[in-house]
């Protein structure tokens, strides 16, 4: 079996950081004001006509945003300072709720400004989501990433455990008020402690992205990195079944287990207690199991979860197999959730992170509806045993598709390691395409290896903003080869050289180089236009 990590990193050494352990606690306190607000608006709109499809709109308010803005989120959160954006929509979230709790105090809290004030405070979540993930690289060190990723699900987990618990006494003894008025409360915590995080500067030397360039350059980097594409792959291949235990557990509870409400919370609490354990448990997991081990037993614990809360009616049975799928999710949101960190080199970390939200809350969403339209068709016990079997082809699945096993060796901090182009004529920034040409003179006997580090090296440069890359032999020339890409502009370029290289880029190319002679001779050349 192959060993992941040498040493056992506990699970709660991020903890150690003041700042990070200053956030995760004011993010757990704001994860139970966020759940128990969806329980107070649920609550308000039980009674209205057409109350089903009111308290499902609910859900709708809340994550649509994310489905609109994750991505235009993530290119903000990569142009901006991190620490200010989220300053600000922090900020403006603690507004949103307590004009919520005034309304409702108030009697102005109808249906339509109850969802409308839920869509903004869904599109604040939208915007903090890819900065909130692109910082923990910044709190923590390189090797407590997949810690701090695991602490990251904990209190997303305990949240949706704990939160509808709580608010339920509450709403049940003063009505949603104070539920929205708690949930306003627990943004500050946040605000004060960004407030307080003196994040170090950068110096910018050069001009900033313009958002539609980044957000090509963001697409581009995910297009030409594999082990990014399936890390997302895996993603859907779990999340999209493993949606229907989410979504069909009220219909289980009431129908099939004949539980009230606080026993459909015992069972959310069930799957938090699951997701600590596993918490708990992740750092021994990683000395035993290689990311693809471990996203292979959370496919087939939850599976296993799944088709016994189906098939078994004892709720003491059904609560422990729930604690199991808990440490199964656990375990497979802080193995991608991690990867991608430590995948993404950090001028693009906040758009690879906010395609793996999309991914997730999108495979949530839109598999919590097309459950529900198989549960309607054939009974939720069925479409549990149909999401149990996908789950079982997903474990399987992982023997041909594995995600990348040595993230954490991966040395992505920058490193401008390529000389400064010796121009004759200065390009303005916008001036472009720019077209780079490095020729290689490469014996008879490294050209198989040659052309081997070469595909390395052609996926870096794509990564790092060509457009197009292509290797070429001059049959002018014995021996001799040219590489070729095009960048879209001279200041995409200059980013490209200063910015967006890491070590690992520098360690794909001295692997080319090994297999050339002489010095490798570069040519920049910027488009005109002929007049």
């Amino acid at each position: 079996m192959t060993i992941a990590a040498s040493t056992p990193i506990s699970t709660w050494a991020p903890l150690r950081s003041k700042v990070y352990r200053a956030l995760w606690i004011a993010q757990l306190v704001s994860n139970l004001g966020t759940w128990m607000q969806t329980v107070g608006a649920q609550w308000i709109l039980v009674d209205e006509p057409n109350a089903a499809v009111l308290v499902s709109f609910v859900q709708t308010a809340i994550t649509l945003p994310v489905m609109l803005l994750a991505i235009p989120s993530g290119v903000i959160a990569d142009l901006v300072d991190r620490r200010r954006l989220l300053l600000g929509a922090q900020s403006t979230m603690a507004v949103l709720a307590a004009v919520l709790a005034v309304s409702t105090a108030t009697g102005h809290t109808t249906p339509a400004v109850l969802l409308t004030l839920l869509f903004l405070l869904g599109c604040g979540q939208a915007l903090t989501g890819p900065a909130w993930q692109a910082i923990q690289p910044e709190l923590v060190p390189r090797e407590q990433i997949p810690s701090a990723a695991a602490l990251g699900s904990m209190s997303i987990n305990i949240g949706r455990a704990v939160g509808p618990a709580i608010a339920g006494v509450l709403v049940s003894l003063s009505g949603p008020t104070l539920v929205f008025t708690l949930n306003a409360v627990s943004f500050v915590g946040i605000v004060v402690v960004l407030g307080l995080w003196r994040r170090p500067a950068t110096d910018r030397q050069l001009p900033s992205e313009r958002p539609l360039a980044a957000l090509q350059a963001g697409t581009r980097f995910i297009r030409a990195a594999p082990a990014i594409r399936r890390v997302l792959l895996r993603s859907i291949l779990f999340i999209a079944p493993a949606s229907a235990l989410w979504a069909l557990l009220p219909v289980i509870a009431r129908d099939e287990l004949g539980l009230s409400s606080s026993g459909y919370g015992l069972m959310l609490a069930a799957l938090g207690l699951g997701a600590v354990l596993g918490a708990v448990g992740l750092s021994r997991l990683r000395t035993l199991l290689t990311p693809t081990q471990r996203l292979t037993t959370a496919a087939v614990l939850f599976g296993l979860a799944t088709a016994a809360t189906a098939v078994l009616h004892v709720v003491p049975v059904v609560l422990v197999l729930l604690v199991f799928a808990g440490f199964a999710w656990l375990l497979a949101m802080s193995t991608m959730n991690s990867t991608m960190q430590l995948l993404l080199p950090a001028w693009v970390r906040a758009r690879g992170l906010s395609v793996y939200l999309l991914v997730f809350m999108g495979g949530q969403a839109i598999g919590s509806v097309v459950w529900g339209v198989v549960a309607g068709a054939a009974g939720p016990v069925s479409a549990l045993l149909i999401a149990a079997a996908l789950l079982a082809l997903c474990a399987v699945s992982t023997v041909w598709l594995p995600i990348s096993h040595n993230a954490e060796n991966l040395d992505q901090t920058p490193s401008a390691f390529w000389p400064e182009p010796q121009l004759v004529v200065e390009p303005d920034p916008a001036d472009g395409p720019v077209l780079v040409l490095r020729t290689y003179d490469v014996p008879p006997e490294n050209v198989d290896e040659f052309m081997t580090a070469m595909a390395f090296v052609g996926r870096s440069r794509q990564r790092t903003g060509a457009m197009e890359w292509r290797l070429y032999r001059d049959v002018g020339v014995l021996d001799r080869y040219v590489e070729a890409f095009v960048v879209r502009s001279w200041a995409e370029h200059m980013h490209q050289h200063q910015v967006r290289l890491t070590a690992q880029d520098q360690i794909r190319e001295q692997e080319a180089s090994k297999f050339t002679i002489g010095d490798d001779q570069v040519t920049h050349l910027v488009a005109i236009s002929p007049r």
